[in-house]
């Protein structure tokens, strides 16, 4: 017989039965696991506005009226948020979508964004107050910094580089205005 050796063959063969027996994880742990960890994030639900800024790439500053719209989804075990920037004039001059969600077997967060043609997976690091996450950018990391308490939700996001001060070039300032029942609420009906 060529191939493995016999003994490495029965361990192989014996742990493929014991995963196969131990079958699934339980789909109401998973969930438990998954409530739990965004309830961390629930100062986060509602409806937000205020005012944002950010440099564009000729150094000029780009200011606008934020919205965020935020709340749980599938149960309270991911959160669905959608962020809209208007210019001066009304238009919507910035959207973006995402999702956060926690997977219990890595213990870690994830923020899935869409935004200005881009789509990607960050880590998200829940904080007392609010969150942190990051984009790698080549040589440099945008990192988003958030603290959300008394109704405020201040947001700031800085370049890092290695051996360089960190570059300021977004923050917004808002209010919470309200509840929403966005995205739970309206779905469609069996009849």
């Amino acid at each position: 017989m060529t191939g493995l050796p016999l003994k490495p063959l029965a361990l192989l063969l014996a742990l493929g039965v014991t995963a196969l027996a131990q079958g699934r994880p339980d789909p109401a742990k998973l969930i438990a696991s998954q409530q739990e960890a965004l309830a961390r994030l629930a100062f986060m639900d509602g409806i937000w506005r205020g005012s944002a800024w950010t440099l564009m790439p000729s150094g000029e500053k780009h200011s606008i009226i934020q919205t965020e719209r935020i709340g749980p989804f599938l149960d309270g075990s991911v959160k669905v948020i959608e962020g809209r920037g208007y210019g001066p004039d009304g238009r919507v001059t910035f959207n973006a979508f995402g999702t956060v969600s926690y997977n219990p077997a890595t213990r870690a967060y994830t923020l899935h964004s869409y935004a200005q043609g881009s789509v990607g997976d960050f880590a998200l690091t829940p904080q007392a107050d609010g969150y942190t996450w990051e984009i790698p950018a080549g040589p440099m990391t945008l990192r988003y910094t958030a603290t959300i308490k008394g109704g405020t939700w201040l947001e700031v996001g800085d370049r890092i580089q290695a051996g360089k001060e960190p570059v300021r070039f977004f923050e917004m300032t808002l209010k919470r205005m309200g509840d929403t029942t966005w995205p739970a609420a309206g779905a469609v009906p069996p009849k």
